[in-house]
């Protein structure tokens, strides 16, 4: 067992976790976070994406050893004064939650594209499907998931 000490949410965190411990199972075993969604448990479908130091991770892939000293949000974090974030209220306005699985994810990987581009102004459609290329979602058929994350830029 290894104690690691990482930000989780703006919170200081410390979990034992063995070495062979993925972040996901840490996140919703040890700490009760069940936003972060396992899909497929491969790396396919992005149902639990999170944000490690501002990027956007698999965490059924990425080892919760290699957190200690790093900071992880997960969607739990995204709420602003108990009220949606801005990407969450964008999701809500344009229709692009159904049965609610991968919107987490689809959340976390759309956060890590704005905080990159957020001061553009010519983000492309096609720069947004390749942001969410590895998230999947079986209802929406993603249009109203990119027309959520391009009303973003509509200011």
């Amino acid at each position: 067992m290894k104690t690691i000490r990482f930000i989780l949410n703006g919170d200081v965190v410390e979990v034992a976790v063995r070495e062979d411990t993925m972040l996901i199972d840490v996140l919703r075993e040890n700490l009760g976070l069940t936003g972060v969604k396992e899909g497929c448990g491969i790396g396919e479908c992005g149902a639990c994406t999170v944000l490690v130091d501002g990027k956007n991770i698999n965490s059924c892939l990425y080892p919760a050893v290699e957190v200690d000293g790093k900071t992880v949000i997960t969607i739990e974090g995204m709420q602003n004064d108990g009220d949606f974030g801005l990407i969450q209220k964008a999701f809500w306005e344009n229709g692009a939650v159904q049965c609610g699985f991968c919107t987490p994810g689809m959340i976390m990987s759309t956060e890590a594209f704005y905080r990159e581009n957020k001061d553009r102004e010519d983000v492309t459609e096609e720069e947004i499907k390749r942001a969410l290329a590895g998230n999947l979602c079986r209802c929406t058929g993603y249009i109203q998931i990119i027309d959520a994350v391009k009303s973003l830029w509509k200011k």
